[in-house]
């Protein structure tokens, strides 16, 4: 993808408060905006209500200018321009509007109109809003562009890795694709270089980490709280849940899924006549049959899985056919690329793009699928007014890309054969299992690291390999302990996005609430979740479930039953 593509964009959403031909270069260009705003008179219910329109267009213009930056920085590390921008906007744009966001907040709470909007309307709206106002601290702007410089020297250092390994210079992610070979020697080595060099760059990591922990502890301690996780659960606005729902769930994976894990791996290690798995037995089929390869190009790739999309619902196959001709998927892995994929929302235009590091695996088909989910969540919410609530609590975004996964899983013999079909459903099911366990390692092990003020590089990796023992029992790491003592560093989450992993488990568990709805009755199913998209964020987390035909729960009592689904799921696919 050109990122002259995303200037080329339709605009189908006019303005009304901005002058129309006004391109966004840097805050001097919106700051008499935002001055027009601070001096707005708000004292009756429909100057307030249309106050709250005009920001709500200025803001989506100032968030599509960070988010055209991001892209174009991680679609290309290499590029200097792209960084210079990213780092403009992270040292010198973003600290100047979060002062003058805060006064505009308080200006609405302070609007003596604010009594008379609908209280049904303007609820998560207006708690959001004060939630905003009571965390904010100016010192803590200054932390933050240092945390963003940080978390952006991450994505370089990552973006930068790559691996010699048969003959030829390869991405981590490229790498990956060894571990689907049948030859055990081959995966061990793959696996064993892939791990080596990012090794190298183990001691660099671990020191950024450093540095980002005692940041974020000094922004908890600014706000006022005694650790950053009580301080970055307000902050996510996670008004529904606590800690201990957190750790509830936490003891569901002990009791519950551990036990479905093992059966999974005790099955996969008589198949392959194996005492224990090795980090290298846990992709390879267990049968002995060559890696499964969906597409040989990425066109291929979005073929089917358009084919798919319009499978599950026309009109968000629809949607899909609109974001490959306007060119807004970026799915090819090339060296210098960001790692990871994302979806994010071009708020002005009202336009999702996908990115992501497709490399010709069936995980690829799974990520173009989630990622499908969310950009379905941005089209079925875009034409609601107010910026706030056209994106959603991510627990909840989380629901939208993977129920998608779920219901375009009949579908696969878009990709597959009728003799390959079967495998790819049981990777599938099986991977679902396997990865509620580490929404709980990442979880928990976040935890400990934010309520342990002042803890040392050490004591952090004890409490590493305490918590990813206790959640990944099942595959033995014996004499490969310098790995396993690194492995938290390829989770890009603890770095730029703190104590954003539960919500997967959350959301998984809701994804199969639809997904089992969908066996039952498909088409109310489909109906039920694409009403409860195009909600957007205008409800509270409970009633965005409920609408989905889901309950928000994620104690043992909703675990169970769901895993238990999936067992059954499995057990057709033997």
């Amino acid at each position: 993808m050109s990122t002259d593509t995303l200037e080329k964009l339709p605009r189908e959403f006019s303005r009304k408060f901005m002058p129309a031909n006004l391109e966004i270069k840097g805050f001097a260009d919106i700051e008499p905006l935002l001055q027009q705003l601070l001096k707005a008179d708000l004292s009756t219910q429909a100057a307030l209500e249309q106050w709250l329109l005009d920001t709500s267009e200025l803001f989506a213009a100032i968030d599509e200018f960070g988010s055209r930056v991001f892209i174009r920085n991680t679609v290309d590390t290499t590029n200097p321009e792209y960084k210079k921008a990213f780092l403009d906007f992270v040292e010198n744009f973003d600290p100047k509007l979060k002062p003058v966001a805060t006064e505009l907040n308080k200006k609405f709470k302070a609007s003596p109109a604010r009594e008379k909007l609908n209280l049904e309307r303007y609820k998560v709206f207006t708690r959001s809003v004060l939630n905003r106002i009571e965390l904010y601290r100016d010192e803590n702007v200054k932390l933050e562009i240092d945390e963003s410089k940080l978390e952006h020297e991450y994505d370089e250092i990552m973006g930068a890795t790559t691996v010699n390994f048969d003959g030829k210079e390869q991405t981590p992610q490229a790498m990956a694709k060894y571990q689907l070979e049948t030859s055990r020697d081959l995966r061990e080595k793959a696996w064993r270089a892939t791990a080596e060099r990012r090794l190298a760059d183990a001691d660099k990591v671990n020191a950024l980490y450093e540095k980002l922990v005692r940041l974020r502890e000094k922004k908890a301690a600014n706000a006022g709280f005694a650790n950053f996780r009580d301080y970055q659960f307000k902050r996510r606005e996670r008004f529904e849940y606590t800690p201990a729902d957190c750790e509830a769930y936490h003891d569901a994976v002990d009791k519950v899924v551990i036990p479905a894990v093992k059966r999974i791996h005790k099955r996969r290690a008589e198949h392959l006549k194996l005492a224990a798995l090795r980090p290298w037995d846990t992709s390879v089929d267990p049968d002995g049959a060559p890696p499964l390869k969906p597409f040989d190009d990425v066109e291929k790739l979005k073929e089917g899985c358009a084919k798919i999309f319009h499978k599950v619902d026309e009109e968000l196959g629809g949607y899909f056919d609109k974001m490959r001709s306007q060119g807004l998927l970026d799915l090819a892995n090339r060296k210098g690329k960001a790692p990871g994929g994302y979806q994010s929302t071009l708020s002005e235009v009202r336009l999702p793009f996908i990115f992501m590091n497709a490399v010709g695996v069936d995980g690829d088909v799974q990520t173009l699928l989630h990622e499908g989910g969310h950009a379905f969540h941005a089209w079925l919410s875009r034409k609601e007014p107010l910026l706030e609530y056209r994106g959603a609590p991510i627990e909840f975004c989380e629901v939208a890309s993977m129920s998608m996964e779920l219901l375009g899983n009949p579908y696969l013999g878009e990709f597959y054969p009728q003799a390959e079909l079967k495998r790819a459903r049981r990777d599938f099911y099986e991977g679902i299992l396997e990865y509620l366990p580490w929404f709980a390692t990442i979880d928990a092990y976040q935890q400990w690291v934010y309520t342990h003020n002042g803890h040392g590089t050490d004591e952090r990796i004890k409490a590493w390999l305490d918590v990813f023992r206790r959640f990944n029992p099942t595959v033995d790491f014996s004499g490969l302990e310098k790995f396993e003592r690194v492995r938290w560093q390829q989770q890009g989450h603890l770095f730029g996005a703190p104590f954003y992993y539960i919500e997967y488990a959350i959301a998984q568990l809701g994804a199969l609430q639809v997904w089992l709805n969908a066996r039952k009755d498909r088409p109310k199913a489909i109906s039920q979740y694409k009403f409860a998209l195009s909600l957007g964020g205008s409800k509270p987390l409970p009633e965005l479930f409920k609408a989905a035909g889901a309950k928000f729960d994620f104690s043992a009592n909703t675990v169970k039953p769901l895993v238990e689904a999936v067992e059954a799921e499995l057990a057709t696919l033997e």
